[in-house]
């Protein structure tokens, strides 16, 4: 905080920031303060759970001015709570319930889709609307060491949901009047249009963004914190320059014919994204249903006759001629 004194938020991540005591946040909110860091808000992302339980515990932590609360929720099995039991649709409602009776309002979730339950992408968006929140729909990232738990399969290394497929899931969005409830589907018009976007459409997010592991590894991308990889040196930071990490060529683009097409911003917003479609050898189906969905993508956008689809270039060849060459 001494080093970025700039800084706007800190988010607190999981597993599950309840499970830290509320002393540990009420100790950050007194380090701010000593700091006069006036504009810097803390943000909480939970299932809520322990909250629900105990209301009274939490309630004069989430009502301070500093503190915001988001939550997360999906359909299916992958969302749990402690007991390793689904965390199910009334159970949602049930916490939210409670949140608006004791802190003010209803938080916004987040639900990660992938291909076990992106048939229920809408059925989320619904029930956001039906609240009268925004939810975040995020795609599933290929980090996070597979563990085996005694309820199932936890961890996405290795497997991705295709950033292709996550704009086939927007557009569907976008035609059933869903847009007002889906930050997802506001960004890509942001994005396509070239205005300011977020996580995970701001290319330049080294530049603001920092994460701290539990093991004290430090980075400039949560997701790139779990993998371990683009690392910064702490020290070295604290005692120079800001470094970026990210500003490097493997992670600038999936395919040099990107450079030349309208859908650049919103495939190659993410560095994350362009790391696991690299690293699972998807770049080109990526590339393949991206251009099928451009034209529908610029329509959606009211850009037809601004922006011009470009035909799809193969450049897997290309691509294993340049391993051979390194």
């Amino acid at each position: 905080m001494e080093r970025f004194p700039e800084t706007n938020t800190i988010i607190v991540n999981g597993g599950d920031p309840l499970m830290m005591p509320p002393a540990y946040y009420w100790a950050l909110i007194e380090m701010l303060d000593e700091l006069k860091m006036e504009n810097t808000s803390i943000s909480l992302t939970s299932n809520l759970w322990p909250f629900y339980k105990k209301p009274g515990k939490w309630a004069p932590l989430f009502n301070h001015p500093r503190v915001g609360v988001a939550t997360s929720f999906q359909y299916g099995e992958k969302r749990l709570k402690g007991d390793y039991t689904p965390f199910t649709e009334d159970e949602f409602w049930a916490v939210s319930d409670t949140m608006l009776e004791h802190v003010g309002y209803r938080p916004t979730f987040i639900a990660v889709v992938d291909e076990s339950n992106r048939h229920e992408a809408v059925k989320t968006v619904e029930l956001a609307k039906a609240m009268g929140v925004s939810c975040k729909l995020n795609y599933a990232n290929a980090s996070g060491p597979v563990v085996q738990t005694k309820k199932g399969t936890m961890g996405n290394e290795g497997q991705h949901f295709l950033v292709a497929d996550m704009y086939e899931v927007y557009l569907d969005l976008h035609r059933r009047g869903l847009t007002e409830w889906e930050h997802g589907t506001q960004q890509m018009t942001v994005a396509l249009a070239g205005g300011a976007t977020t996580c995970p459409l701001k290319r330049t997010c080294d530049s603001g963004i920092r994460a701290m592991q539990p093991s004290g590894d430090y980075y400039s991308c949560g997701s790139f914190g779990d993998d371990g990889e683009y690392p910064i040196n702490f020290e070295e930071e604290m005692t120079g320059k800001k470094q970026l990490p990210l500003q490097v060529f493997e992670l600038d683009s999936l395919k040099q014919d990107c450079y030349f097409c309208p859908m650049f911003s919103i495939c190659n917003g993410c560095k994350k994204s362009i790391r696991d479609a690299k690293k699972t050898g998807r770049v080109e189906e990526h590339c393949r249903k991206m251009k099928a969905l451009a034209p529908d993508l610029i329509e959606a956008n009211g850009l037809t006759g601004i922006l011009i689809p470009t035909p799809y270039v193969d450049e897997s060849i290309d691509e294993l001629t340049l391993v051979n060459v390194d």
